[in-house]
């Protein structure tokens, strides 16, 4: 492994670290503001910080890939808003629920239920005509026992409120997913997230004021550090350490690597939120990582034959 990957690895891990930590931010705001109030913030924070960045690839000339549109044309103008859109409503939707339920749920069990996207990503695939293997369907069975573990917690007819609207969510992470990979055929992925984070913004700024969710200055000023972290943090900083890490690291070694999001939210909501965490959390933890790495056995062993 030469350098340029350990340090892509390293990179990688400190942005697992960073969206691990931003559901612990997530559940603490919630005591400041409303789902949807502290999500349009945090989006459209998200996306401004995103623009410095694209400023610099636009004048080194890296912003557009050569297969995308250029977005300085109108037919690159009309893509770029179509797919922001297109995605934007998609993110808007696992947002809002993954906010939602995180206000009924712990950190830890909301960073690794919204890694179920990683399992439902290759088998929802299977409507595209993807090839979907047997670790696949491994994975998905020892991903939703993990999920069982943690909603239960070994009260067999009971199943947690929150953890049930994250599951939820993370199938539209997974279309989100999904569409996110056809739309960056045609626009550069840093122009159209900016876009996206913006029009999840507006819709959820505009649902807080329809649904008249309480706003106060004060509450919003005492819950700044969370909608910075997870504005400013989980969006831009991270965002920009993903797209440059990934230039060197295997995809393998992004894909398991990320899939540590989850193991950091556990660990931030025990060290920062006192969670608790019981045998059955335990169990339902290590079932889903198992479950998630299981899904990318064959990029695993693909890179493990390239070594």
């Amino acid at each position: 492994m030469n350098k340029r990957t350990i340090r892509a690895d390293l990179l990688l891990l400190l942005t697992s670290c960073i969206w691990g930590f931003a559901f612990v931010a997530q559940r603490s705001g919630m005591e400041y503001a409303g789902p949807f109030t502290f999500n349009g913030i945090r989006f459209i924070l998200g996306s401004v910080s995103l623009l410095p960045l694209i400023i610099v690839r636009k004048v080194t000339g890296e912003s557009d890939k050569p297969a995308s549109m250029p977005t300085s044309t109108g037919a690159g103008k009309r893509a770029w808003i179509g797919s922001s859109l297109l995605a934007g409503t998609c993110l808007f939707i696992a947002a809002s629920l993954q906010q939602i339920g995180i206000i009924y749920t712990t950190a830890g069990h909301s960073g690794f239920i919204t890694g179920l996207y990683v399992v439902l990503v290759p088998i929802f695939g299977i409507a595209l005509k993807r090839k979907t293997g047997l670790p696949t369907w491994i994975g998905a069975v020892c991903t939703l026992g993990g999920l069982f573990f943690l909603s239960t917690a070994g009260n067999m007819n009971a199943i947690n409120f929150g953890d049930g609207i994250t599951a939820v969510g993370a199938i539209f992470w997974a279309f989100h997913v999904l569409v996110i990979d056809r739309l960056v055929q045609k626009v550069d992925p840093l122009i159209l997230s900016a876009g996206q984070f913006a029009w999840c913004g507006i819709c959820s700024l505009v649902l807080a004021y329809m649904g008249t969710e309480s706003f106060s200055l004060g509450a919003m000023v005492q819950g700044l550090v969370p909608i910075l972290y997870s504005g400013l943090g989980s969006v831009g900083i991270a965002y920009t350490l993903q797209v440059v890490a990934q230039q060197d690291a295997p995809p393998a070694h992004a894909t398991i690597i990320l899939c540590l999001e989850g193991v950091f939210a556990a660990i931030g909501g025990c060290l920062i939120l006192a969670e608790p965490l019981g045998p059955w959390t335990l169990v339902g933890f290590t079932c889903m990582f198992c479950g998630m790495v299981a899904t990318q056995w064959e990029l695993i062993a693909g890179l493990a034959k390239a070594s």
